[in-house]
C-alpha cells in the first residue's frame, strides 16, 4: 500500500517547512519521529488541498450572498450550484466530485497515521505521539464536517480502506467528528495564543477544536432539530468550550475589521496568524505545475473577471465567480461603511476599472452585479502584475498565498452569545462595536440580531449557508429565494418570472426557489 506525503506549505509558514517526500510505502514508514512528523504535514497538505477546491466559495455561492458568476464561455455549474438545479447544466451535476476525492484522501492520511504510529519508535525524542494523534483527529473531524454538510448522506472510513462501502447514518458520523475533537481537545496542550511560538502558527490547538466542537454543535442542534449533540454534547457543554477560548485562550479582535484583510487594508494589514486567528489554512506561492498545489485557487474564482484593457489595481485578474448580491451590500448600514468596503468591492463606488471602460469588465462577466469579493481576492501591484507572481509564483491561478482563515475569534464570541453566555451581551457588543465605532448603539443579544450579525460580520468567508440551514430548511429556502429574470435574443432587459420551486441535488434542502441577479447582456 502507497500514500504520497508532499510537504504542506514554504519556509515563510513556520512549522509547516519540511522537505517534499515523494513515496513511501506503508512497510517502511513510520518507524522514526521524522516519519510520523512527515505523515502529519501530509494530513495537513490534503487539508489544504481539499478546502482550496472550494468549500468557501461554494458555501457562498449557495447562500444568499452571491450568485454563480463566471465567464460566458465557461460552463454553468456555478449556476447549477447556485439555483439548486441539476438541470441547468446536466454535464456538471459531478462537479463536487473534486471536493470529495480530495476530502477522503485527507481522511485516508489520517487514517494512516492512525493506524501505524505506534510502529514509530520515539528513543532519543519526545514522544509526541499523543500530540500528532490529536492534530490528526482534529483534521478528520474537519473533513467529515465539510463533508456531511455539503451531501448530507457520506460514507464513514475509521481506518484505511479502498472499498466502496455505504453511506452512514449521520448520527454516526457525527459520533466520530465528537470523538475526534474531544480527543484533541483533551491532548493538545492548552498554550495562550501570546504564549504560542510563531513556528508553530498554523498548527490545530486547543483553541481550534473547542471552537469547531461549538460550530458543530450549533449546526447538529439547528439543522436536525435536536437538543444535544448526538447524546454526547450538551448546551451548556458547548458554551464551556467557547468561554474557556475566551477566558484562557488569550485572543481579541483587532482594532480596525478592515486590517483582518490584505486587499483592504494594504500596508495596514493586522498580518496572517494575527491574535483575532483561531484557525486558518495555510497557503503560500511556492506551487508548481507538477502537481505541488501549495496556492488558494478558490481566491482566483473570487476576483474581478476583466479584460486586457482594464486597470484594477491592487486588484488583480480572477474568474468572476460568486457576484455578490446586491441585497448584501445594501444590508449593511451608513454606519456600517468601514466593514462593508473591507468585504465587497464596489466597482462604481471604488471607480473601476482605473484604465479602459466598464464594458472591459462586464462584457465577459455572467451574472455581473458591480459587486466582488475583497476579503478573498487575487492582488496586484501598481503597475497591474500580479503580486503572486511578483513574489516567484508560476502563475496567478495556482500561486494565491492568502491564509484562508476558517475560525475567527469574533465567530467564538457571537457562538458564545447565541449558546447564551451570561456576557452575551457584552460579546456581541465587542463585535459591533469594533464595525460601528462611533456610531455604536447597543441592541439586544437576541437569537436574530445575533444571526443578523454573523451574516455582516462573516459575508465572503463561507459561513453564511451553513447558518441558514441551521434555522431550518423553511427559512434557508425563503431567505435565498429571488425572483428569476429571462434575457431572450439581444434584449438588454431583463423580463421577470414567478419564482419556480426546484428540486435540490443536494440532500438537505428539498425545494427552494430560483434565484438570479440582475443582468447585462452586451
Amino acid at each position: 500500500m502507497v500514500i504520497a506525503l508532499s510537504a504542506l506549505i514554504s519556509c515563510n509558514k513556520s512549522f509547516l517547512d519540511t522537505e517534499n517526500v515523494t513515496q513511501a510505502s506503508e512497510q517502511n514508514f513510520y518507524k522514526t519521529p521524522s516519519d510520523a512528523f512527515q505523515a502529519l504535514v501530509g494530513i495537513y497538505a490534503g487539508l489544504k488541498v481539499a478546502n482550496t477546491n472550494g468549500f468557501p466559495m461554494y458555501s457562498e455561492i449557495l447562500s444568499d450572498n452571491a450568485f454563480g458568476g463566471g465567464g460566458y464561455g465557461d460552463g454553468k455549474g456555478l449556476q447549477l450550484m447556485d439555483q439548486f438545479d441539476p438541470r441547468v447544466s446536466p454535464a456538471d451535476q459531478d462537479m463536487y466530485s473534486g471536493a470529495w476525492a480530495d476530502y477522503y484522501k485527507t481522511i485516508y492520511r489520517a487514517n494512516m497515521l492512525l493506524k501505524n504510529i505506534s510502529r514509530v519508535d520515539w528513543t532519543g525524542a519526545e514522544d509526541k505521539s499523543k500530540l500528532y494523534i490529536a492534530e490528526t483527529r482534529f483534521i478528520r473531524a474537519y473533513c467529515y464536517f465539510d463533508l456531511i454538510r455539503l451531501f448530507g448522506n457520506i460514507p464513514l472510513l475509521t481506518a484505511p480502506s479502498n472499498d466502496n462501502i455505504p453511506q452512514a447514518n449521520p448520527d454516526s458520523v457525527y459520533n466520530i467528528i465528537v470523538q475526534d475533537l474531544k480527543y484533541a481537545i483533551e491532548n493538545i496542550p492548552a498554550v495562550s495564543y501570546t504564549q504560542q511560538a510563531k513556528s508553530t502558527y498554523g498548527r490545530i490547538t486547543k483553541w481550534a477544536a473547542e471552537a469547531l466542537m461549538a460550530r458543530v454543535y450549533l449546526y447538529y442542534t439547528g439543522y436536525y432539530g435536536k437538543a444535544d449533540l448526538v447524546g454526547m454534547v450538551t448546551k451548556a457543554q458547548a458554551l464551556s468550550y467557547t468561554e474557556d477560548i475566551i477566558t484562557n485562550g488569550d485572543f481579541g479582535l483587532v482594532s480596525d475589521f478592515s486590517t483582518l484583510w490584505p486587499a483592504a487594508s494594504l500596508d495596514r494589514y493586522e498580518g496572517e496568524d494575527n491574535k483575532e486567528t483561531v484557525f486558518s489554512i495555510k497557503y503560500t506561492y511556492t506551487g508548481d505545475w507538477s502537481g505541488n498545489s501549495d496556492g488558494n485557487s478558490w481566491m482566483v474564482l473570487f476576483g474581478i473577471r476583466y479584460g486586457a484593457n482594464a486597470q484594477i489595481t491592487p486588484y488583480a485578474q480572477g474568474w468572476g465567480g460568486a457576484t455578490v448580491n446586491p441585497k448584501l451590500w445594501n444590508a449593511y448600514s451608513i454606519a456600517d461603511s468601514v466593514r462593508q468596503k473591507a468585504t465587497i468591492i464596489s466597482i462604481a463606488g471604488e471607480g473601476l476599472p482605473k484604465g479602459g471602460t466598464v464594458s472591459d469588465i462586464q462584457k465577459d462577466q455572467r451574472e455581473y452585479t458591480g459587486y466582488c469579493w475583497k476579503k478573498y481576492t487575487p492582488m496586484s501591484d501598481a503597475a497591474g502584475k500580479s503580486l503572486a507572481e511578483k513574489l516567484g509564483s508560476p502563475s496567478f491561478m495556482i500561486g494565491q498565498y492568502q491564509d484562508y482563515v476558517s475560525i475567527r475569534y469574533a465567530d467564538v464570541l457571537l457562538m458564545a452569545a447565541e449558546l447564551g453566555a451570561a456576557n452575551a451581551q457584552s460579546y456581541l457588543d465587542a463585535v459591533r462595536r469594533r464595525a460601528l465605532g462611533a456610531a455604536f448603539v447597543t441592541i439586544p443579544a437576541n437569537k436574530t440580531n445575533i444571526l443578523t450579525e454573523r451574516q455582516l460580520e462573516f459575508a465572503g468567508e463561507g459561513i453564511r449557508y451553513w447558518d441558514l440551514l441551521r434555522q431550518g430548511i423553511d427559512v434557508a429556502a425563503s431567505t435565498i429565494a429571488e425572483t428569476t429574470t429571462l434575457l431572450t435574443g439581444g434584449c438588454r432587459q431583463p423580463q421577470p418570472l414567478l419564482p419556480i420551486k426546484l428540486i435540490l441535488q443536494k440532500d438537505c434542502l428539498r425545494y427552494l426557489t430560483r434565484k438570479s441577479p440582475y443582468q447585462t447582456v452586451l
